[in-house]
């Protein structure tokens, strides 16, 4: 599945306050334990993203989101077709 029209999920995260990127992630490529400074609200839009806290896995297909409060350590990897992402981000 590939989402083209992420108007709508922009729409929304841009008016609770969020800052819109877009990332793409190759296959199989993440990060390991980190956290981040800002609220995430992301949208999964091609392949599949994998998110791990506290040893447990949670797996994103597209057409999903996710969010991530600030400060929660995490890793993270695309599925083995790599991942698109529209993430919202939100500074406190």
């Amino acid at each position: 599945m590939n989402i083209t029209d992420t108007s709508a999920f922009e729409a929304r995260v841009a008016a609770e306050g969020y800052a819109i990127v877009k990332r793409s992630i190759g296959a199989s490529e993440g990060l390991d334990d980190h956290d981040h400074d800002y609220d995430v609200w992301g949208l999964v839009t091609d392949g599949e993203f994998r998110i791990t806290v506290d040893g447990e896995t949670r797996r994103y297909p597209a057409g999903t989101d996710f969010r991530l409060a600030a400060g929660c350590s995490h890793s993270e990897q695309a599925g083995p077709a790599g991942a698109s992402l529209v993430v919202g981000r939100l500074h406190r």
